[in-house]
């Protein structure tokens, strides 16, 4: 398969547009309500709308669907945007652990979840910035 196909699958496979931002709202639900998500959510603004809408939009495009976040901001630009924010392997594991939960919440099939979070790691990894 290639990767233009996947990446168009991936979308669909995950339900479209109101999947996504249903797993997305639900993913900052949880970084404001669980405690161990603290770390990571001192790092968004309150309220977290923005946060929201930019992690749907960046979402959207990497996943095949429409380029919303490059339409509104151009290139994500991922790392450099996240620099400010201290990140490490603490913050990396809060990011994917609150994923994890976000997508078995909102019931996103097991092949499809592990798929997403070997992808969610690989770029969750490379935004680390700080040891440890």
């Amino acid at each position: 398969m290639e990767a233009a196909e996947e990446k168009s699958n991936l979308y669909q496979l995950i339900g479209g547009a109101d999947k996504l931002r249903e797993m997305v709202d639900r993913f900052y639900d949880l970084m404001q309500l669980e405690t161990e998500f603290a770390g990571i959510n001192q790092m968004h603004p309150q309220p977290n709308d923005s946060s929201r809408d930019k992690l749907f939009w960046f979402l959207s495009g990497w996943m095949g669907g429409p380029d919303l976040y490059i339409e509104q901001f151009g290139h994500p630009r991922l790392r450099a945007r996240h620099l400010p924010y201290a990140i490490g392997i603490a913050e990396r594991d809060q990011w994917l652990r609150c994923m994890a939960w976000a997508m078995q919440d909102v019931g996103i099939a097991e092949p499809l979840q592990e798929h997403l979070m070997s992808s969610f790691y690989q770029t969750a990894d490379w935004m680390r910035n700080t040891p440890g």
